[in-house]
C-alpha cells in the first residue's frame, strides 16, 4: 500500500506528546513517514522529540499557530496521502490500516475520517445528538459546527491542493473552515468505529483557550460564501447557518455591552442573502 505522511503539530505539550508519538508509531500499517512540527516550544518537546529520532522527523518554526504547523509539515511532506494527530490525542493501532483499505477499494474517496472515543479530564464521555457524524456528501451536516477532528482524517494531496490548506487567519475553527471547503465538492467517507482517542478539557486546550468560537465560524462562512464553490441550494443553506449564527453572537456581543460589534454582526447575514 501507498505511503502516508503523518502530521503532529505541536506547542508546549512535552509531558503528552510522547504518547500521540508512540500512537503512530504502534500502527499496523507501516509505510508511513512522522512528523513532529513544534510550533515554537518552551518547554522539552525538543528533547521528547530528539529520543525518537531517526524514526520520525522534527521540524521547529517560530510561533505562528496550529494551522501554520500543519501547513509546514504538508510542505515537507513526501506521500501522497496525509494523516494528521493533535498532540493531545491518540490513535488505536487499526487506525491508518483501516483508513488505506477503505481508500484503495474506493476509487472516489478522497477524504475519510473515523469515530472516536472522547476522554474529558481523564473520564470517558459520550458525544451529543449535535455530535453525530454521517458519510457522503455531508455538507449541510457540517455547517453547524466542526464534525470532524482533524485527528481523524486521512486525505489525499491532490484533493488538499486543489482545495487549499489549513487557513492561518483563523486562530480556532480552522478545521470548520476546510472540511466546509472539502464537503461542499466532494464525499467525505465514515468509518463507524472509533479509531482515534480525543483527550480534552485540559488548559492549553486550543479550543478551550478561546471564547466565541462562532465567531471565527462567521469569518469561516462568510469566506465560503464570498468564494464560487457553492451551488444554489448549499450557498441557500450555508447563508441560513451564517444568518442563524449572526443572531446568536451578536445578540451575545450587546448583552455584553459591545453594542457596536452586535449590531454590526446582526447585520453582517444581509449582505450575503441569496
Amino acid at each position: 500500500m501507498p505511503k502516508v505522511s503523518v502530521i503532529i503539530p505541536t506547542f508546549n505539550r512535552a509531558h503528552i506528546l510522547g504518547e500521540a508519538i508512540d500512537s503512530v508509531l504502534s500502527q499496523k500499517y507501516k509505510n508511513l513517514e512522522l512528523m513532529v512540527v513544534d510550533d515554537g516550544s518552551t518547554d522539552e518537546t525538543k528533547g521528547v522529540v530528539s529520543s525518537y529520532i531517526p524514526r520520525l522527523t522534527y521540524i521547529y518554526q517560530e510561533h505562528h499557530g496550529v494551522s501554520a504547523a500543519r501547513n509546514r509539515g504538508i510542505t515537507h511532506a513526501q506521500a501522497d496521502y496525509l494523516a494528521f494527530l493533535d498532540s493531545d490525542d491518540l490513535w488505536l493501532p487499526n487506525k491508518l490500516y483501516l483508513q488505506m483499505e477503505l481508500m484503495q477499494n474506493n476509487p472516489k474517496a478522497f477524504i475519510c475520517y473515523t469515530e472516536e472515543i472522547w476522554i474529558r479530564r481523564g473520564v470517558r464521555v459520550n458525544p451529543m445528538k449535535k455530535h453525530k457524524k454521517f458519510s457522503g456528501m455531508i455538507f449541510e451536516h457540517c455547517l453547524p459546527l466542526c464534525t470532524i477532528s482533524p485527528s481523524s482524517a486521512l486525505i489525499t494531496r491532490s484533493l488538499l491542493e486543489e482545495v487549499g490548506g489549513f487557513d492561518e487567519g483563523l486562530e480556532v475553527c480552522e478545521d470548520y473552515d476546510l472540511w466546509l471547503r472539502i464537503s461542499a465538492r466532494y464525499p467525505i467517507y465514515l468509518i463507524d468505529t472509533p479509531l482515534i482517542i480525543k483527550r480534552g478539557g485540559h488548559q492549553d486546550q486550543l479550543s478551550k483557550k478561546m471564547n466565541g468560537q462562532d465567531h471565527f465560524r462567521i469569518k469561516a462562512l462568510v469566506k465560503l460564501l464570498e468564494s464560487d464553490c457553492l451551488s444554489a441550494h448549499q450557498r441557500d443553506r450555508a447563508w441560513k447557518e451564517l444568518k442563524r449564527k449572526c443572531e446568536i453572537y451578536g445578540k451575545g456581543c450587546i448583552k455584553r455591552g459591545k453594542k457596536e460589534e452586535g449590531e454590526m454582526i446582526l447585520t453582517l447575514a444581509l449582505k450575503y442573502k441569496p
